[in-house]
């Protein structure tokens, strides 16, 4: 896993916030919008009345429907409502269930072995037929065909085989307890082997053929149509069919919303419009929809640059973040503020950060600054680097800024800066930021990925930090051979109470050695028609189709 492409993907995911916005009291900062001119959604696209179809308008354009290349939510979403895959989640549940599976896998004692039995009567889009060798086909694909996203298998998968007409034979190259959730990442589903190819590059971007609800109709650049599979194996659609409109601006979105031209919006929209759609929702003009998202944003810190490779330092920071006034002045209160590395959808996520520090805890943070030996005439100075396609993260420091101006006597002081996404992805590797402002969007929902990616390291020691490994490519270089132990024993536990103790033991230990800070956890926000029922939001940011109806 790179740390760059991840990043690209993840920062291309995230909702462009640009408004408006002035910090009085505690900050001076502004972003000032610029609405894009462009034409509104043509009344042709729209949804003709009692015809059954679903209008959804989104901002976000896909790259790609092959599930073997997918890696943006604009892409995963189409390819998710259009496909199955082995497991998949029920909505606002981070469990797993059967999807093209019967049951879970078998699991073999050393945890290498997951034999997997397969529904029976399922046909893909084209007539093709599903079973075992087509689900080989289609995972062996993923992997084979290098897209961007094929290193979460090909990392974790030794071979697997079709060991009856309707079983999947796959072994590990190691033992892996998240591996059941890792299936249910869109990518991973099952495709015709008539209408693919397996071979590196070999990717069919503007078609999709699978086993879903939906098959594909039209695919344009402005607009996406999905028809009702009338062969689908499961539970039909509620509605008769889907119009996808991809608007150019959050502003055509709002207004495409607004007029009635779309039945659901759905990324990307600026906290200010969704703040002025929530407020029209209350008095009944239409329906708010949220979900607690799965993204984090956090801020790395790199032990390698001074004065971050003193923990105290690292400490002192942690304590002084004022995280409600960052929900309040650079979010519209849009997210909820967190406490660990590991977000609240998992039951094994413990606040210790503010068990620890608390908020805005400047007589502490003050203290462990003395203590490593920094006073008024000698500072601790930190600067912070933030992409500048997101001016979130530029208010979000500029509070810390403020704060820190204000509240620390001198003791703390920061230098907030922005840099071109494209050279902030690329340098964080090499360790020339000394903290940033990041968040991550999971691969797959399970607490491993929010840990492995940021804690391990494979090559280090004390004295240099992390050479290679998931925290040098997260820019925090830090290495702890125990957390590397943690990591490992995560993995082969496949006990939830004992995989449990193991997370808190991890979060004990990134609580004490802060080489990140949790700063918030996002909301997912829908918006939908008042004749609109039964709109969802799956746990990996999702929106379901096949339960709308009007």
């Amino acid at each position: 896993m790179t740390w760059f492409s991840l990043c690209v993907r993840r920062w291309g995911r995230i909702i462009q916030f640009l408004s408006l916005f002035s910090l009085c009291l505690l900050l001076v900062v502004s972003c000032s919008t610029n609405p894009q001119t462009t034409t509104p959604p043509s009344g042709t696209t729209n949804t003709p009345p009692g015809d059954g179809r679903i209008t959804i308008g989104t901002t976000s354009k896909p790259r790609t429907l092959d599930p073997a290349d997918a890696y943006e939510l604009a892409s995963l979403g189409l390819v998710y409502n259009m496909s199955d895959r082995l497991y998949t989640y029920e909505p606002g549940s981070t469990e797993i269930k059967p999807q093209l599976a019967t049951a879970l896998p078998k699991v073999s004692s050393d945890g290498l072995t997951y034999i997997i039995p397969l529904r029976q009567g399922v046909v893909f889009h084209d007539g093709t037929p599903f079973n075992a060798k087509a689900m080989e086909f289609s995972l062996r694909r993923f992997i084979e065909n290098k897209g961007k996203p094929s290193f979460l298998l090909a990392d974790a998968v030794d071979s697997m085989k079709a060991t009856g007409d309707y079983e999947l034979t796959i072994k590990l190259k190691q033992p892996f307890a998240a591996f059941p959730s890792l299936l249910a990442f869109s990518g991973t589903c099952a495709v015709s082997p008539k209408a693919y190819e397996l071979g590196a590059g070999k990717f069919q971007p503007n078609i999709f053929v699978g086993t879903g609800p939906y098959k594909l109709a039209n695919y344009g650049t402005d607009s996406v149509r999905f028809d009702v599979f009338d062969k689908y194996w499961g539970e039909k659609p509620a509605n008769k069919g889907i119009n996808l409109q991809i608007q150019t601006s959050s502003v055509n979105l709002f207004n495409a919303f607004r007029t009635g031209a779309v039945d659901v919006a759905y990324l990307s929209l600026q906290p200010d419009q969704i703040q002025s759609l929530e407020q029209s929702a209350k008095k009944g003009d239409w329906q708010a929809i949220k979900a607690q998202g799965s993204v984090v944003s956090y801020m790395a810190l790199n032990r390698n640059q001074k004065p971050l490779d003193k923990v105290e330092v690292r400490q002192a920071i942690a304590a002084m973040i004022n995280r409600p006034l960052i929900m309040q002045r650079a979010l519209f209160g849009q997210a909820s503020p967190l406490y660990s590395m590991l977000p609240t959808t998992f039951n094994v996520s413990q606040p210790l950060f503010k068990d620890k520090y608390g908020d805005a805890n400047f007589d502490q943070a003050k203290k462990l600054l003395t203590s490593a030996g920094f006073s008024k005439a000698n500072p601790a100075k930190v600067q912070v680097w933030y992409p500048s396609s997101s001016p979130t993260r530029g208010l979000a420091g500029q509070t810390l800024k403020a704060i820190a101006d204000q509240k620390m006597d001198g003791l703390l002081q920061f230098e907030i800066t922005p840099v071109e996404s494209a050279t902030f992805f690329k340098e964080g590797p090499k360790g020339i930021y000394p903290a940033t402002l990041l968040d991550w969007y999971p691969d797959f929902l399970d607490p491993d990925n929010y840990v492995q990616p940021f804690l391990s390291c494979k090559k280090g020691s004390d004295v240099k930090g992390c050479e290679d490994g998931g925290s040098q490519t997260q820019g925090s270089f830090y290495y702890n051979e125990a957390m590397n132990k943690l990591i490992d024993q995560q993995r082969k536990e496949r006990t939830p109470e004992a995989r449990k103790k193991i997370f808190t033991d991890i979060q004990t230990q990134t609580t004490n050695d802060v080489p990140y800070i949790p700063l918030w956890q996002n909301t997912d926000y829908a918006f939908a028609q008042k004749q609109v029922s039964n709109v969802q939001l799956d746990p990996t940011q999702n929106l379901i189709y096949k339960t709308i109806k009007k």
